[in-house]
């Protein structure tokens, strides 16, 4: 196949990295540490969204000022990197990646510092042109900043770029550039909320590889 769209910048949480139970058991962590209820992986994947503080205050059923999320976030990561060695790639995410023909990157909204050594850990940098993370203390805002800078420094027009990723605010990101995404119904999102957005959407990473390659 060849591709109108010749880059394929791919999200990591959610996609390439199943790791929706650990998302989900560390953010009931933060809940509780409030009294907040905890969510089940169902009722997190119709209601999660960015900015996440917006997610937060939906279910916590109060506003979560920068304050307030700042130590929800710190108390999500803490709990998260307990768990992460229990994470596996997505079943087919090797596969998917090995039939793109073009060029690749990874862009995530996790901390850079520790997203590379991960990736590593997992042996897919030599997949990669360039993987960049988040460079801030806390997180939780859109993505549609961070894939300007992405493609900026990989010194790629967001016209040749397909993203496959798990959220409405993956895909949003994308069209911000002028590129397109595939969603991926494996992650953080239910595929009803996908689907209903209007773009192509895949059950699999090698069905989204194969979308991807025929998007104009």
């Amino acid at each position: 196949m060849t591709p109108t769209r010749n880059h394929l910048v791919w999200d990591w949480n959610g996609t390439l990295l199943n790791d929706l139970s650990l998302v989900v058991a560390s953010t009931n962590v933060a809940f509780a540490s409030v009294g907040g209820p905890a969510v089940t992986a169902d009722e997190h994947r119709v209601r999660f969204r960015r900015p996440i503080a917006d997610y937060y205050a939906e279910v916590l059923g109060r506003a979560v000022d920068d304050d307030a999320f700042g130590r929800l976030d710190r108390i999500f990561h803490d709990a998260y990197r307990t768990g992460l060695t229990t994470c596996e790639l997505a079943h087919d995410a090797g596969v998917a990646m090995a039939a793109w023909p073009g060029s690749q990157s990874l862009l995530s909204m996790w901390f850079h510092e520790e997203l590379v050594p991960t990736v590593h850990t997992y042996g897919l940098t030599g997949h990669f042109v360039r993987v960049d993370g988040l460079r801030a203390s806390v997180g939780g805002d859109r993505k549609a900043e961070s894939l300007r800078r992405h493609l900026t420094e990989l010194g790629v027009d967001g016209r040749d770029v397909v993203l496959i990723g798990d959220s409405v605010d993956d895909a949003d990101a994308a069209v911000s550039v002028g590129g397109r995404a595939v969603l991926y119904t494996g992650g953080f999102t239910d595929a009803a909320r996908l689907r209903a957005s209007g773009h192509p959407v895949a059950d699999t990473l090698s069905e989204a590889v194969g979308l991807a390659a025929t998007l104009p």
